[in-house]
């Protein structure tokens, strides 16, 4: 589905209480949605230093951060039943895994996909859960950016290699291989830090909830592409919560490419009513 020309996608906050993948996919693709957008928390500690973004206490929001299901998992359950929808994750957290076991299963997704997977990466909020995974909250920026240039060797390269600090392995064979380049976003704020990162590493930007001035952070950001020599213009896929024609309307003309709308995942009969309303609402939106 689009307005104009920015792409309209849903994400859902899977749990083991919501909707599970493999029910709800088939419904955003038949209502006319482009994409499906999951996270990912492996554990989180009981205990914790580390403040949550929008709390900015060691409260959590919500319990689902506690429950989230697995994010490759998930969507391989969702690329089994659709054919069109782009699968991807907002975010995931790929220094807590092996990044030659998860180059490995990211490419097995993609192959059994048809190459519908993009890689949406975060540095990490919850230093505590990090931290029970080795990686050095100070070192994460780097590890990210190692972890993702082994892993686009191992997709690319007949024999691929890689020598960092965090990540090393010899001359290796794997396939398969994703049928292309496999699409890289960061989550992050709106800082030019992070835009910077993004124009070294990345294919675009996932916004924050918290991000505001969403116009001119991807301005900004533009500016910074330009700058570290990248061709073309960056995605820019932002959080929304309710739709506004106008806001949607400013937001495609200032660059955003994508959309994303949360979904109620209480039933089937829920979502498919709210997925039914909010194509609606987005088909209504001013052209």
């Amino acid at each position: 589905m689009t307005t104009q020309e920015a792409r309209v996608g849903i994400v859902q906050f899977t749990s083991d209480r919501g909707v599970p993948p493999h029910r709800l996919a088939p419904l955003i693709e038949a209502a006319g949605f482009a994409s499906y957008f999951v996270p990912e928390h492996g554990h989180i500690p009981t205990r914790r230093d580390a403040a949550h973004p929008g709390t900015g206490t060691a409260e959590l929001p919500d319990d689902r951060y506690l429950r989230t299901l697995d994010p490759w998992t998930s969507l391989a359950a969702a690329a089994a039943v659709t054919e069109r929808i782009e699968l991807s994750t907002a975010v995931a957290l790929p220094v807590q895994s092996d990044p030659i076991t998860l180059a490995k299963t990211i490419a097995t997704v993609d192959h059994l996909a048809g190459g519908r997977v993009t890689l949406g990466v975060g540095f990490g909020w919850n230093l505590d859960e990090l931290a029970d995974h080795g990686v050095p909250a100070g070192r994460r920026r780097t590890m990210l950016r190692e972890y993702l240039e082994a892993m686009r060797a191992l997709w690319r390269d007949e024999e691929a290699a890689y020598d960092g600090e965090f990540v090393s392995f010899g001359p290796s064979w794997t396939w398969p291989k994703p049928p292309g380049a496999v699409p890289v976003l960061v989550g992050a704020g709106a800082t030019d830090k992070n835009f910077t990162w993004i124009a070294k590493n990345a294919d675009g930007w996932i916004t924050t909830p918290r991000d505001r001035g969403i116009t001119g952070a991807a301005a900004r950001l533009a500016e910074i592409w330009r700058e570290h020599g990248r061709a073309g213009s960056p995605r820019i896929v932002a959080l929304d919560s309710v739709p506004d024609g106008d806001r949607l309307a400013r937001w495609t003309a200032a660059g955003i490419t994508d959309v994303l709308f949360p979904v109620d995942d209480s039933s089937i009969e829920a979502a498919a009513a709210y997925l039914e309303r909010l194509a609606s609402a987005v088909d209504r939106a001013p052209r």
